[in-house]
């Protein structure tokens, strides 16, 4: 192997293979050294700093300034700041956030940081530099109506009688993505109550309405190209208003408990709620709000999940909440790493005790899929630790990877792997969507009309089909034994034809970007029995080989969601390179050995201690892009349209810190085999 690169003969060649084992050896006795006693795998989630400056002000909202938590938060904020002023989405960012930067600038002013604390300054500097508090975001302006900065009369207003409405409705609240049904329940909670609590006279914002609030302009920033559809979505929004300030809602105080007997009984049995930031923080202000006290059982266990080191990262006297938590995800890639690394045996022990723990965390409970797949057994597996209402597609296929390595072995027989197969198998087919792909929490989930509802400025609306998940489904289908004639697999093939992009490439919705879905679709294809020299898998393998670095690694810089000319252009990173040389991998082309042997090499230079350093942030939550799926970068009006350009004002960027650790384990597995 590698010969043409590997130069000086034989003795160079066993040298690399030796490095290679070496590599691979020392970066499974670093997971080895952190799995959790419980069996599990969870790396830090990172985001941005709208996390810790909600939760400074969700305290202060419920009366819990005083809260250990608030300076510690207020600390990360400083460290995360950046020399401008602003506050960024992703690490390396082109230009900060304006959302972001207000939030924290409110956040660390209701601490009782002076307005000329330096600090405070660069920031209020950079806001006033993009246009001051005119150009931020619905949820931004929802913590300044809390806080008593911002009237709630200029917020989309969400009526709590919405929970009313019909599965069959257009406005059901499941035809909302579930993370925004889960958050738009408790927010419809407080847009019907308005309740604020101001922060103290010296610490109000009164700098960031320089001409005095009486004089802002506090309208909805206008949208370009907006139609008869948007008028009509604010003119209902008006008119939701102007009933409200009349006090003309009837059916207001039935719906509110009707809202939180839902938020009730969607908490998660550690405390949160869907698995996320958002739905968790908001309904405890909406519970606390309704009269609900700190020490009530579900406001104790929702803040108890606080102090709980599974949802928080202490460095120093700073502490940051993480926006959810990988422990499946994690623990699954995990595993694969071992296998493709062919170490099950080697770390018989930690393999064992993982899969004991995979199968324990099938969610065999009904969720809020259901709505629109009834009839159908659970089977799942969620992402996070607790979240039993929302298991999602992507976690379920490679779990079923994961399952298919030791389906025939006695002792998983007799532990039940197949009949978790057989759920798992059973749940994806039911969760297809009508064009053949697979969106990530619920079937069918693509309705348009809803992201033009003022509410839905946010980021993503929707949970249509991805190129990503699909293709994960299919390798897991593949790893089964289906094979490219079964009728749901061939449904999932033409989707995925479909979506290819010209230049072979494949968009990455969960991943940074399209060198993640081009590095997912192309395992797919192999594990499924697809012809690998077919020229629409060639142009993708083209595509990934375009793109290596002179440094023989890939990246790709979160910029791509909206700069199409950063399309698998960034710094190269560790994660990103082994998604191209499993991509390459899979491919299987005898001339591409060469560009592998410098990705390999690229890996075993860079790994340090056993894993590798990546600040990059290279998971996505969603681009903003409001649809939910790919949309065409080279409109010119795009950025003022969706108010973000490469800075990603609407989106929600990740860096999973595991990984750098684990994909890059699997690409030199995979090509380790290849080879041999």
């Amino acid at each position: 192997m590698f010969d043409e690169q590997v130069e000086g003969g034989a003795a160079a060649r066993s040298n690399f293979d030796n490095q290679l084992n070496a590599s691979i050896e020392a970066a499974a006795d670093w997971l080895a050294q952190r799995q959790k006693p419980e069996g599990y795998w969870v790396g830090r989630l990172e985001s941005n700093g709208c996390m810790e400056a909600q939760w400074i002000l969700a305290l202060w909202f419920m009366g819990l300034e005083t809260h250990h938590l608030r300076p510690r938060l207020a600390q990360s904020l400083r460290q995360t700041q950046r020399e401008d002023g602003a506050w960024e989405i992703y690490h390396g960012a082109p230009a900060g956030d304006i959302n972001t930067t207000v939030e924290a600038y409110a956040a660390l002013r209701s601490m009782g940081a002076p307005a000329n604390d330096p600090a405070l300054k660069r920031a209020h500097q950079w806001i006033m530099s993009k246009g001051g508090l005119k150009n931020i975001r619905v949820f931004t302006r929802y913590w300044l109506a809390l806080i008593g900065e911002f009237p709630w009369e200029k917020t989309p207003n969400i009526p709590p009688e919405v929970i009313y409405f019909p599965n069959w409705f257009p406005f059901s609240i499941y035809n909302f993505a579930q993370w925004a049904r889960a958050t738009l329940m408790p927010i419809a909670v407080l847009s019907a109550r308005r309740p604020s609590r101001p922060l103290p006279q010296a610490n109000r914002l009164d700098e960031l309405f320089p001409h005095g609030r009486s004089a802002f302009d506090y309208a909805y920033p206008e949208k370009p190209g907006a139609d008869l559809v948007d008028q009509f979505f604010l003119a209902a929004d008006r008119l939701l208003h102007w009933g409200q300030s009349l006090g003309f809602a009837p059916l207001r105080n039935g719906a509110v408990k009707r809202v939180l007997e839902w938020i009730i009984q969607h908490q998660d049995a550690d405390g949160v709620w869907g698995g996320i930031q958002p739905p968790w923080i908001y309904s405890l202000m909406a519970l606390y709000n309704e009269g609900y006290a700190i020490d009530h059982a579900v406001v104790a266990a929702g803040l108890g999940a606080l102090d709980d080191p599974r949802w928080r990262a202490d460095v120093g006297d700073a502490t940051w909440i993480q926006a959810s938590t990988s422990p499946v995800w994690d623990t699954l890639l995990t595993l694969l790493a071992f296998d493709d690394c062919e170490l099950n045996t080697r770390h018989e022990s930690e393999v064992e005790k993982a899969l004991d723990w995979v199968l324990a965390q099938q969610v065999l409970k009904p969720g809020d899929w259901q709505v629109k797949v009834p009839n159908v057994e659970p089977g799942g597996w969620a992402f996070e630790y607790k979240n039993y209402f929302y298991p999602d597609t992507d976690d379920t296929a490679v779990a079923l990877i994961v399952l298919a390595q030791c389906r025939n072995d006695q002792k998983w027989k007799a532990k039940g792997v197949e009949k978790a197969i057989e759920r798992g198998v059973n749940w994806l087919f039911a969760m297809q969507c009508k064009g053949g792909g697979w969106g990530a929490f619920d079937k069918d989930n693509n309705k348009t009309y809803l992201t033009r509802i003022p509410f839905c400025d946010f980021g993503e609306a929707l949970d249509p089909p991805s190129v990503d998940v699909t293709a994960h489904v299919v390798e897991a289908f593949g790893k089964l034994g289906f094979r490219i004639d079964h009728p749901n697999v061939a449904r999932a093939i033409d989707y995925l034809k479909n979506e290819q992009e010209p230049d072979g490439s494949w968009f990455g919705r969960w991943g940074v970007n399209y060198i993640y879905g081009t590095g997912a679709v192309l395992p797919a294809l192999e594990a499924i029995g697809e012809d690998m020299s077919a020229s629409y898998v060639a142009r993708a393998a083209d595509w990934l080989l375009s793109k290596q670095q002179d440094d023989g690694g890939w990246g790709e810089s979160c910029a791509s969601y909206m700069d199409p000319k950063m399309a698998g252009r960034g710094p190269t990173t560790a994660s990103q390179t082994a998604w191209a040389l499993m991509g390459l991998a899979a491919a299987g082309r005898e001339a591409d050995r060469d560009a592998m042997a410098k990705g390999v090499a690229f890996l075993m230079e860079r790994q340090k201690d056993g894993t590798w350093e990546e600040p990059e942030y290279t998971g996505a939550g969603f681009p903003g892009y409001g649809v939910g799926a790919t949309i065409k970068l080279g409109d010119p009006l795009l950025a003022e349209r969706l108010k973000q350009g490469p800075e990603l004002s609407r989106a929600f960027m990740i860096n999973y810190n595991l990984y750098r650790h684990y994909f890059p384990m699997m690409a030199m597995g995979r090509i380790k085999k290849m080879v041999a």
